[in-house]
């Protein structure tokens, strides 16, 4: 008997599997905002030199504060004032001729800058004038923030193949709540980067934790909706999140505001399962057998599990080694393993850059932040509910690696729209998003069906890791287009093409038990071979 036929038995989708789901749901609900957090936080407002303690001898006292500006500052070709630079002297005659600033003596700002805040009252530039010369530290800081949740994939995938779920998903909240309020109240943006590093590390864990325990106590019927469906949390809070920082326009409480939420998940944690899944493939016989009591008993199938002792559930579901310790060399072990890992791995770096690319080289719609946020994350909802659909019409396999190669084609037909073509590239551009994030959204529940439960966070760490290499990565491609304009979607065709090839060289995992150990997934070629009469046995 298969640990997915128990399930079946326990009903492997009710009660005790949406509480569980809905006892995680405060804590994933921070996961989208700090992820995008950036967006908001590390906005760089119109500014200019601050003019205000300049006096000039009395001078400048009796001008207005619009003729201060008129012979203090330069303007730029747009209209717009210098944001970095002023004039060594006031240039008096700019008042009766404001358009001769031909080879007129300039100096960088010396007394700090004047900021517009109209749209946000606070953020990281206006709080440690990171304009500029420093303005590329807005952009660090998420890229720091980033290298993270990078780091977090491959600590949290071993500690909870290690220690188990539970006790990991618990470091990575504490982790994340602490640093995340610690960042908010930062005192400058070293200890803010450094912070928020230690921040993303956690969010790591919670992202891979959250969505392997939902899959592994759902059964096989009911995998795709938990899988896709119910990560629709995740395109609702990003499209809520703009409207959460429209009212709380101070980067400090907006920071705090989104963390907020996992002291609720702290609370729900005590009441959260370990997975019975890799209790059992761990040989813990006994601690599987109680929380799938709890589950049958909340579900209203108690008499199964009264017929099922501990001493029965060891012996009907294989345990490789109880004794043995996995890490992520186990990932190159074996042939069928590093076959995996290095397919898996094509994939999801190839899926983060392209996503991330199409999402930097995408124009904007015309709008402000908030309203472009929202756009883009209302927009993932279509996504996630085409990729349910498909998985279950044409498997994951062809699924993945149709998206892919769609998402390539529509990054390829964008390089032969002429650039005074503008809406037809955004609308290409958009349908290119659309598809990688039903390639991103997919790649989760699939690489969590292909790995055993043994190494499953071990694998998701691992190809986790090699995603946050792609999104790093990403913005350097960008910077291509300088050598050849057309260079950087050339190199994300090629990406999406190639691993939407590689995820072919995959299996197919649609409506087939997980794999347990790592015998499970070595079996697979030989029993693909098999006669009919071997696979029955199987």
């Amino acid at each position: 008997m298969k640990f997915d036929d128990i399930l079946t038995e326990v009903n492997g989708f009710g009660r005790f599997q949406l509480r569980t789901i809905l006892l995680m749901l405060a804590a994933r609900m921070t996961l989208p905002c700090h992820y995008l957090l950036n967006n908001f936080i590390a906005a760089v407002p119109s500014h200019h030199c601050d003019i205000t303690s300049l006096d000039y001898g009395g001078v400048l006292s009796n001008l207005s504060h619009e003729e201060r500006l008129i012979v203090s500052i330069p303007v730029q070709e747009d209209g717009t004032l210098s944001s970095c630079q002023m004039f060594a002297e006031p240039q008096y005659h700019l008042l009766i001729n404001s358009s001769y600033t031909t080879d007129l003596p300039t100096v960088p700002c010396q007394n700090g800058w004047m900021y517009d805040n109209t749209t946000s009252k606070s953020t990281l530039a206006t709080e440690w004038d990171l304009v500029c010369g420093k303005r590329g530290l807005n952009k660090a800081s998420a890229t720091i923030f980033f290298l993270g949740v990078m780091f977090g994939a491959t600590v949290f995938g071993y500690l909870s193949d290690r220690f188990g779920r539970k006790k990991a998903l618990l470091v990575s909240y504490v982790t994340t709540t602490v640093f995340g309020f610690t960042s908010a109240f930062s005192s400058n943006f070293v200890m803010f980067a450094a912070m928020r590093f230690f921040t993303g590390l956690g969010l790591s864990g919670i992202g891979l934790i959250t969505v392997a325990l939902r899959i592994e106590w759902v059964d096989i019927k009911h995998r795709n909706a938990v899988g896709n469906l119910v990560g629709m949390d995740w395109s609702i809070c990003a499209a809520l999140l703009p409207v959460v920082a429209y009212f709380v326009d101070d980067w400090r409480y907006l920071v705090a505001t989104v963390t907020s939420p996992l002291c609720l998940g702290i609370i729900c944690w005590w009441w959260l399962p370990e997975s019975a899944r890799w209790l059992t493939s761990n040989g813990k016989a006994e601690s599987a057998h109680f929380y799938l009591t709890k589950c049958a008993k909340v579900n209203g199938r108690e008499k199964f599990m009264a017929d099922l002792k501990p001493e029965a559930l060891s012996k009907e579901i294989p345990v490789e080694n109880e004794n043995r310790k996995y890490s992520y060399l186990d990932l190159v072990r074996t042939p069928r393993m590093r076959r995996l890992a290095l397919l898996t791995g094509i994939v999801w770096f190839a899926v983060a850059c392209t996503y991330y690319g199409i999402s930097l080289n995408i124009g904007g719609f015309g709008v402000n932040i908030y309203l472009t946020q929202f756009i883009y994350g209302a927009i993932e909802v279509p996504a996630k509910v085409l990729v349910f659909f498909s998985f279950d019409k044409i498997g994951r396999r062809l699924t993945q690696a149709g998206t892919l190669v769609l998402t390539g084609l529509c990054i390829l037909c964008n390089m032969f729209i002429p650039q005074d073509k503008g809406p037809f590239q955004m609308a290409v551009g958009a349908l290119g998003k659309m598809f990688a994030e039903v390639a991103y959204t997919g790649a989760f529940l699939y690489t969590t069906e292909l790995y055993p439960t043994v190494m499953r966070q071990n694998g998701m760490g691992f190809c986790y890791f090699l995603a946050q290499n792609g999104v790093a990565v990403s913005p350097i491609i960008s910077l291509l287009e300088e050598v050849w304009g057309h260079l950087p979607s050339t190199i994300f065709t090629l990406l999406a093409f190639a691993a939407g090839l590689s995820t072919l060289l995959l299996g197919e995992t649609r409506n087939i038990h997980l794999p347990e150990t790592i015998e499970d997934v070595e079996q697979t070629r030989r029993s693909s071979i098999s006669t009919p009469e071997e696979k029955s046995q199987l």
